[in-house]
């Protein structure tokens, strides 16, 4: 079975998909869509009903809640504007709105207020904290996946409109990401110290990061790309593997099409096919 008919056999009948079989979720929902766009099947009735399920998700503010029955927008608004717009029916989501709520999102610690704070206490501030990244929710603090995906989501916009109100915005987040690296090289979710001591690097947000920071110079992501092909090389998560593969390939690394196991998740199936598709030369993280 291929990759694109295990999803489209595993579809809610609302037009979502699920983690685990289970109701519909926005995360899911967009590497399921991206994947059958990778396989192929853009126009197809299933990526249409999947499409305005996600639009049902689309609240006021311009950003997208985790499912229909939550109200608050949260990061997950970053991954559905990584679709390309082909994909989306007339009346669907708003690519505009939702590109707007997430240029004005911020970590908490990036705020002046919060910086006062830390000079009043007579604590210094972690380089990190000069360059702006994006949180999981509106008002928290920042951190490397939400901030990896909002880059990706601003440039491709970028791309699409042709217009440079988003650079500023991606180079901090840029920033943040190269000032939040482990000692190791890689990423963890974005503590690179807890108490005292050196924090270790995970593969998957090191995967992640690697995609997002496409393009950098050789010698500032060396050390970087040595970790996180170690990563891959000992990584028992297939959806770690995934995302390492797309990180790695963003920067020339050769890698080998990584197993996935039988029976797979949503989430593991997607990336597979988003994965093996940019093996073959083609990265949708990256295309219009």
């Amino acid at each position: 079975m291929s990759y694109s008919e295990d999803l489209l056999n595993r579809q809610n009948s609302d037009g979502g998909w699920g983690y685990h079989g289970s109701g519909s979720w926005t995360e899911p929902t967009c590497f399921a869509l991206l994947a059958l766009a990778a396989g192929g099947l853009a126009g197809s009735d299933a990526v249409a009903r999947g499409a305005l399920w996600l639009a049902r998700c689309q609240r006021s503010d311009g950003g997208l809640a985790p499912r229909e029955s939550v109200a608050e927008s949260t990061w997950l608004t970053a991954l559905a504007l990584l679709l390309p717009a082909r994909l989306l029916p007339e009346g669907g989501l708003d690519r505009k709105r939702a590109g707007i709520w997430v240029l004005h999102q911020t970590g908490r610690e990036s705020g002046w207020v919060n910086r006062l704070r830390l000079w009043m206490l007579g604590a210094n501030p972690q380089d990190s904290l000069t360059f702006d990244g994006w949180p999981w929710f509106p008002g928290a603090a920042a951190w490397v996946i939400p901030t990896a995906f909002s880059i990706l989501a601003l440039e491709k916009l970028g791309r699409e409109d042709g217009g440079a109100e988003f650079g500023g915005r991606v180079a901090q987040g840029r920033a943040f990401l190269l000032a939040r690296r482990c000692k190791d090289g890689g990423w963890n979710h974005g503590s690179t110290k807890a108490l005292g001591y050196d924090s270790d690097s995970y593969p998957e947000t090191t995967g992640i990061a690697l995609l997002a920071l496409h393009g950098s110079g050789e010698a500032e992501m060396s050390q970087a790309l040595t970790r996180g092909e170690q990563h891959l090389a000992m990584c028992q998560s297939n959806e770690a593997a995934m995302w390492l593969t797309l990180g790695l390939l963003v920067h020339g690394r050769k890698v080998a099409a990584p197993p996935l196991a039988a029976h797979g998740t949503i989430m593991e199936t997607a990336l597979s096919a988003l994965a093996d598709t940019a093996l073959h030369g083609r990265n949708f993280f990256l295309e219009s």
